[in-house]
């Protein structure tokens, strides 16, 4: 079965694939993203792979004929890849180059552009789910897209809190977070010429880093090559910091925020970043989205991020003297 069925509750769409029941986890002796296992290239960077257990496909079957005026359905449209970072099954993002990393950049906006040309799109997602805690299976390193038929309620949320900021102030909404951001100091983790990453007043986590574009701009296809490679940088940095904090590969969930595809004009008003969702909130212990969170939409930070982006920095600070990049005793 693989179909879309409709929540007249919040006027949303949930996916059904019981394919995805059958996805295998890591086999002990082969992985099927790595050079000599026939189902990629023997010699990559990066690389686009269409999902074996997709969600959404281009060619999806009729639904099943349970829909009433009420209860709809409709085809699960769509395309749904994986994104290989490295042929290297062991390496993470921050173990890689700044120049490996701008061509996964390079990739994510080939990608982006690619998927924006189907007229039947309405919003294309990268992401990449990151360690066990965070459901993964296939440890080598990689991530994913979605391009949905159908806004993601999140998503059409996050826009028009932006576009009613923009009414009510004749601001982006994201400009003024960075403004703010970088005048308090306190909960910026990291910046360079073109991005920002920092624990958001607000978030839900207690290492929920943003990281945010200067300049105001859309989409990861909008950015210049400077652009880019300053986005890879911040990339690495940000991931090699979390990795520093505990000491041990951090779980995290990373999503990039983008103009919607296919849609109305948001330039005026939405704002690219990157948010990340971390589930750990000390070393062996797990920050969930329980019962208020999953029921009520109503977020629990168990600690302020005041507390916590001092921790992140000095993470931040152990990355950097673990590169070289900073003396022993430096500051960042």
């Amino acid at each position: 079965m693989a179909e879309l069925r409709y929540n007249p509750l919040l006027r949303d769409w949930t996916m059904v694939a019981s394919n995805r029941q059958h996805r295998p986890h890591m086999p002990k002796d082969t992985c099927p993203f790595c050079p000599g296992s026939g189902r990629v290239p023997d010699h990559y960077d990066v690389y686009k792979y269409d999902n074996d257990f997709p969600v959404l496909t281009p060619d999806p079957p009729e639904p099943d004929p349970v829909q009433t005026s009420l209860y709809r359905t409709a085809k699960s449209y769509g395309k749904c890849e994986v994104i290989l970072y490295s042929p290297d099954h062991t390496k993470t993002l921050p173990e890689l180059s700044v120049d490996h990393i701008v061509k996964l950049v390079d990739l994510w906006a080939e990608r982006f552009a690619e998927l924006e040309k189907d007229p039947r799109h309405q919003y294309v997602l990268i992401f990449e789910n990151r360690g066990e805690e965070c459901g993964v299976t296939m440890p080598h390193p990689h991530g994913q897209i979605y391009a949905y038929s159908k806004m993601p309620l999140k998503i059409k949320q996050e826009l028009e809190s932006c576009r009613l900021h923009h009414q009510e102030t004749g601001k982006c909404l994201l400009c003024q977070m960075n403004d703010e951001e970088k005048n308090f100091e306190q909960r910026v983790i990291v910046e360079n010429d073109h991005f920002l990453a920092y624990l958001p007043f607000f978030t839900d986590y207690p290492y929920g880093v943003f990281i945010v574009s200067k300049q105001h701009k859309t989409a990861i296809t909008d950015f210049t090559a400077d652009e880019k490679r300053s986005l890879a940088a911040i990339l690495r940095d940000t991931t090699g910091a979390m990795d520093q904090l505990f000491e041990k590969l951090f779980p995290y969930m990373m999503v990039m925020h983008q103009r919607p595809v296919n849609g109305e004009n948001v330039e005026d008003y939405y704002h690219f970043h990157i948010e990340f969702y971390t589930p750990l909130r000390e070393r062996d212990k797990i920050k969930y989205y329980a019962s208020s969170e999953m029921g009520a939409w109503a977020a629990t930070n168990p600690q302020s991020v005041e507390e916590t982006a001092p921790r992140l920095r000095e993470a931040y600070r152990r990355f950097l003297q673990k590169e070289g990049r900073l003396p022993e005793g430096g500051g960042a």
